[in-house]
């Protein structure tokens, strides 16, 4: 004899299950980035990244160009070499040449001090600096670079992203918070202890800017990680314990569909919660696919969450 089936409550309609307009968004700080407005109540930003030696002007410029108008409203250019400083300014040259208004942030590892020292040039003509606190030295030395670079933000009136990194956490941090962990009557997960390291040093180093000068509405948050639940994690906690607007994106994410799958699994989710400022799609280039990938899946993912609206090209 067959066994009753049992109830099953009514799905609701497909319209009833997308977030409404009147759901709360995070409140963060509004921060100007060239002509970008970033967090607030501002619609949430798309950016993307340059794969080429920044010091090829020409090939960065095409880059730059074919990224703006496929509808990224920043582009982050790295930043390692005195060669790729003196590109800077002609870059943002020819670019302003093309009619092309969009604000180029700088990527510095381990001497982003003396290069922005250096060529004050590339100081000015960049909108915005990233700096990841775990890769640019340690302790005393760690915290004078780490100064000199918010001067030199101080001096040019820029904003900074503190980006935090899963991978290049500061390992001294860490050990402290382990050290502490292991003196719990119940120590958590390591885990746990090391998404609570990167909020802490994300944190410490927005605290320690803004003690050295640099203005609350100019710094942007991202604590990066390379697995979905662990970054939704992270940014739900960042979230409750500051106001400044946040950048998300999954680091690591990999190639073709399983990047795509990866970040759109983690972003949606933090969207929809109303987290986030602006986000990066961060996809392993595939031998002679467009740059422009990642742009193109940004905006599938604010458009699918009716976020943002965007005319195709």
């Amino acid at each position: 004899m067959l066994k009753p089936t049992p109830s099953v409550p009514l799905l609701p309609k497909v319209g009833a299950l997308r977030r409404r307009k009147g759901d709360v968004r995070a409140q963060t700080t509004q921060v100007k980035i060239g002509n970008i407005l970033i967090g607030g109540n501002n619609p949430i930003v798309v950016q993307s990244m340059t794969n080429t030696d920044t010091a090829d002007v020409m090939a960065t410029v095409q880059q730059c160009a074919e990224l703006s108008k496929a509808g990224s409203e920043l582009v982050r250019i790295t930043v390692n070499t005195d060669a790729a400083a003196e590109a800077v300014p002609r870059i943002v040259d020819q670019l302003e040449k093309m009619n092309l208004d969009v604000p180029l942030v700088g990527d510095f590892h381990f001497n982003g001090h003396k290069l922005l020292s250096q060529h004050p040039d590339c100081a000015q003509a960049l909108a915005k600096y990233r700096i990841n606190p775990g890769n640019i030295g340690r302790g005393n030395s760690r915290d004078d670079k780490f100064a000199q670079l918010i001067d030199i933000a101080c001096t040019h009136d820029k904003a900074v992203r503190i980006g935090v990194n899963w991978g290049s956490l500061d390992q001294e941090l860490m050990a402290q918070m382990m050290d502490q962990n292991n003196h719990l009557s119940t120590p958590r997960e390591t885990i746990d202890v090391m998404h609570d390291a990167l909020i802490t040093s994300a944190l410490d180093s927005a605290q320690a800017a803004e003690k050295q000068g640099l203005a609350h509405n100019k710094i942007i948050l991202s604590c990066k990680m390379s697995g979905v639940q662990d970054l939704i994690k992270v940014y739900q906690d960042l979230s409750q314990r500051c106001d400044y607007a946040l950048h998300l994106g999954l680091t690591e994410a990999g190639m073709g569909s399983k990047g795509i799958v990866a970040s759109t699994a983690a972003l949606a989710i933090l969207l929809q919660q109303g987290i986030g400022d602006t986000i990066r799609i961060s996809l392993t280039p595939e031998p002679g696919a467009p740059r422009e990938k990642e742009v193109q899946v940004a905006q599938e993912i604010l458009q699918s969450l009716e976020l943002r609206s965007f005319t195709p090209t």
